[in-house]
């Protein structure tokens, strides 16, 4: 994912294209944020599955920020952040449906054999290691605690 990152920052460059550029590099220097926070604690540089989430949480941050700039009419900075998130998400892979993700959690309950709320950490750990950047875990979390309590 990092040469995606850098290659896709020479082309912005060569086309002129400042959003893509900025959003870009605001990308590559959370990574090496990251990065240096991994090392100060004996890890390695972040893997492709870490990458991800960095990514699913730069979109969750501007999407609360587009919903305040809607809120109070800033419709220059709503639009910008409407920009990053379409650039953020491009680096993504496709999200999943409702449909796909309830389906992956039922698969997930019975591979692991989850039988109430006991269990819910054992099936997020599950679903965050086969659906990385795929799906929204916040929403999944909420599904996950509907089956297992019902």
């Amino acid at each position: 994912m990092r040469d995606e990152f850098t290659a896709a920052l020479k082309d912005a460059m060569r086309a002129g294209d400042k959003r893509r550029v900025s959003t870009v590099r605001l990308i590559t220097s959370a990574l090496k944020d990251r990065d240096i926070e991994a090392r100060g604690a004996g890890r390695g540089p972040l893997t492709d599955e870490e990458i991800l989430g960095l990514l699913q949480k730069m979109v969750k941050q501007r999407q609360e920020s587009l919903k305040i700039y809607e809120d109070n009419n800033r419709e220059d900075l709503a639009s910008q952040e409407r920009e990053e998130i379409a650039i953020i998400l491009g680096f993504m892979p496709q999200q999943m449906d409702e449909a796909a993700v309830a389906a992956a959690i039922d698969g997930v309950i019975a591979d692991t054999g989850a039988a109430g709320m006991k269990d819910m950490g054992k099936v997020m750990a599950a679903l965050k290691e086969k659906f990385a950047g795929r799906m929204d875990f916040g929403k999944a979390s909420a599904a996950i605690k509907a089956k297992l309590a019902g």
